[in-house]
């Protein structure tokens, strides 16, 4: 798992983008809570390029609470793979950090269990380019379109065609509909490639930001 060096910058439609979604056994990796689901998919140019699902046996007993969000149940978990044995496998379907850009719907919730994980059993995370599609919705939705940015406000928002339902390629789906719905508004922001996106663009006016009706329910496309 190498780290990555400068990234030469592209068109937002040429762009590998990698969708990922975690369930987990709890709120942190830092009081050991673990991951029991990866759910991740591959898209450029607004096709999907491929898809990674998983669940993960955290090798300890998941809570009453957990169960009831996710509908994952120790049952499910006893037979699947350990993490160590699932996080090389994931990095191959991510690709190279010069290639494939990760993103999540509040990344640093995700990241830190992959880091978590990766540092736990002797890897070290490559260095991807990151965007979290919780600050991208901040940059092109008001408050005005939305009452929060959760993903299941967003999704709803975006007309996804898979509800979130706490199932981690479930929400991984639902979050590249999310993605693509910002993305077909960057261009107001003059943002048209991922080192424009990356630095955040220009600064946008509460004018520029609130989309139009005739927009903001259409399917996005690139």
């Amino acid at each position: 798992m190498t780290q990555r060096k400068f990234v030469p910058d592209r068109q937002l439609s040429d762009v590998t983008f990698v969708v990922l979604d975690l369930e987990t056994s709890g709120a942190s990796a830092r009081t050991g809570s673990a991951i029991t689901e990866i759910g991740a998919v591959k898209v450029c140019g607004g096709d999907v390029k491929g898809t990674f699902h998983t669940l993960i046996n955290p090798s300890t007993p998941l809570s009453p609470f957990i169960v009831e969000l996710t509908g994952i149940t120790d049952q499910m978990l006893a037979d699947a793979p350990s993490i160590q044995t699932v996080l090389p496998m994931l990095c191959e379907f991510i690709g190279s950090p010069e290639e494939s850009v990760f993103v999540a719907h509040n990344a640093p919730f995700d990241l830190s269990f992959l880091k978590t994980a990766s540092a736990l059993h002797g890897y070290i995370w490559p260095d991807f380019r990151v965007l979290d599609t919780v600050k991208l919705a901040r940059l092109v939705l008001t408050k005005d379109d939305v009452a929060n940015y959760q993903l299941g406000t967003l999704a709803e928002y975006f007309d996804t065609h898979i509800a979130p339902n706490h199932r981690a390629l479930d929400d991984a789906e639902a979050t590249v509909d999310v993605l693509h719905g910002v993305i077909e508004r960057l261009g107001t922001f003059d943002i048209f490639t991922i080192n424009q996106l990356l630095g955040g663009g220009r600064k946008p006016t509460q004018k520029s930001r609130v989309a139009t009706p005739a927009t903001a329910r259409r399917r996005p496309t690139l």
